[in-house]
């Protein structure tokens, strides 16, 4: 055909038998096989190269196929890691997900009267004990949960100024600012004193009239030292009650154990001990240290929670039935294992537990299976990290696998590794690509070998 002759064009039917069996579904096949000769045609092109054709069009239909979710290894060492979907999941939790996936529940039915029941109420009373709390609720996620904290506040009181700091005005990630999600509830954000210095006096002249509550955010994805100073919480708690203001924390992280008792971290606050200090209610996340899933829980007084929950914007907020699961399992675990004076054997958790020697160990018996292959190995020392915007003076000893391959530089094995059917993340250091086995399930150490393997000895896809 050709490429000057637009008209030259193949049939849609013609290309889609080339193209063969795909992964994704055939009308979207189609889809993208009419864009591909659409885009010939407004630019007055035809195909000179029927097979060249076909191929750029596979690989765009891999491309695509890549991006559905799919299970990864995460070799990174960032172990509440964003990007490859926060804190992994209890098999447990998941097993007893299932039978509630694939049947009827009693999502919102009471079963002792046959009528109409209320929502997530088995979790909240699991949430309320695990945190000493009088109530407690959860919302999709944790900025919604300040969303609609602050909707109770402003929205319905006509006052509309929350006063915060000017040292916690964090950016939460993905472009997200905590002033926009203030200013998305229609609260006016009334900043108090300096990045690095905010005293209760600043607090205390910025109330007035219109002041409709204080709120503190906690520094959980990042610190400053030096020349700081902040009023503790059980002194803002003070100066709210003397004025009669609501007093809420956003946490974050959602720590329900010691940290610091762990490993080699810093004690990330407890919800229970920020409401022992004063607080009215404190938010936080599921998918951070918690370990389970996305979710925004609130805790703290039962007349405020009651509040939040009669919010219209409450219902657009609210968790569905394979969240209130998941999030029922994993707030179990916590109350089971604090019943036997243990942890909970939630996957987070067991990852920073973990022991160097056993981390050496699997290191030993990947690298000794990697033999055979085109690439050279060592047993290397690294340092892994909480993440997802947690505890980021934190560093935790681990042990790292450092490969070299005989053909292909650092960048380009690091392609191919995430272009395998079980993608394999790492890092690159010093020209060398780096596994952090703390992040690695056990399980998956046979699928990290076939992956190198296959990134080694396949073609690419």
């Amino acid at each position: 055909m050709s490429a000057a002759n637009p008209r030259a064009l193949p049939a849609v039917e013609k290309v889609l038998k080339a193209l063969g069996n795909q992964p994704i579904p055939r009308p979207l096949v189609t889809q993208v096989v009419r864009d591909a000769l659409q885009a010939k045609r407004d630019a007055k092109k035809g195909v000179s190269d029927f097979d060249h054709f076909v191929r750029a069009i596979a690989r765009d239909l891999a491309q695509m196929d890549r991006t559905r979710i799919r299970p990864v290894i995460n070799g990174t060492g960032v172990l509440i890691h964003t990007n490859l979907g926060r804190s992994p999941l209890d098999e447990s939790a998941v097993g007893r997900l299932q039978d509630i996936a694939t049947n009827y529940n009693n999502l919102e039915i009471d079963l002792d009267s046959g009528g109409r029941g209320k929502r997530g109420r088995y979790f909240e009373h699991l949430l309320a004990n695990l945190v000493d709390a009088e109530a407690a609720t959860v919302v999709n996620n944790c900025a919604s949960a300040l969303v609609l904290i602050l909707r109770l506040f402003t929205a319905n009181t006509g006052k509309k100024d929350v006063l915060i700091s000017r040292g916690e005005l964090v950016e939460i990630g993905g472009g997200f600012r905590v002033p926009e999600i203030m200013e998305a509830s229609g609260a006016r954000l009334r900043e108090v004193g300096a990045t690095n210095k905010t005293s209760l006096e600043d607090y205390a002249r910025a109330i007035g009239p219109d002041t409709a509550m204080l709120l503190k955010v906690h520094r959980s994805n990042f610190w400053m030292e030096g020349f700081v100073d902040s009023p503790s919480t059980e002194e803002m708690a003070t100066l709210a009650r003397e004025h009669h203001l609501p007093f809420v924390e956003d946490l974050g992280s959602g720590a329900m154990v010691n940290t610091d008792q762990l490993a080699s971290l810093e004690h990330e606050p407890l919800p229970n001990e920020i409401l022992k200090r004063g607080v009215d209610l404190v938010c936080f996340s599921g998918d951070k240290i918690f370990g389970g899933p996305q979710a925004g829980m609130i805790a703290g007084r039962a007349d405020l929670v009651r509040g939040l929950k009669k919010e219209p914007f409450f219902r657009a907020l609210r968790c569905d039935k394979l969240i209130l699961s998941l999030l029922e399992s994993t707030a179990q675990s916590y109350l089971d294992a604090r019943s036997a004076n243990e942890v909970a054997p939630l996957p987070l958790l067991t990852m920073i537990q973990t022991s160097m020697e056993s981390l050496q160990a699997r290191a030993e018996a990947i690298g000794k299976a990697l033999e055979d292959l085109p690439i050279d190995w060592a047993i290397g020392t690294g340092i892994s990290q909480v993440g997802g915007g947690t505890m980021p003076k934190s560093a935790i000893p681990s042990v790292t696998l450092e490969l070299s391959s005989h053909r292909w530089k650092a960048p380009e094995f690091a392609n191919r590794l995430r272009l395998q059917p079980l993608p394999l993340m790492g890092y690159i250091m010093e020209d060398l690509f780096r596994i952090d086995l703390r992040t690695v399930f056990p399980r998956q150490d046979d699928a990290v070998v076939a992956t190198i393997r296959g990134a080694l000895t396949e073609s690419p896809s």
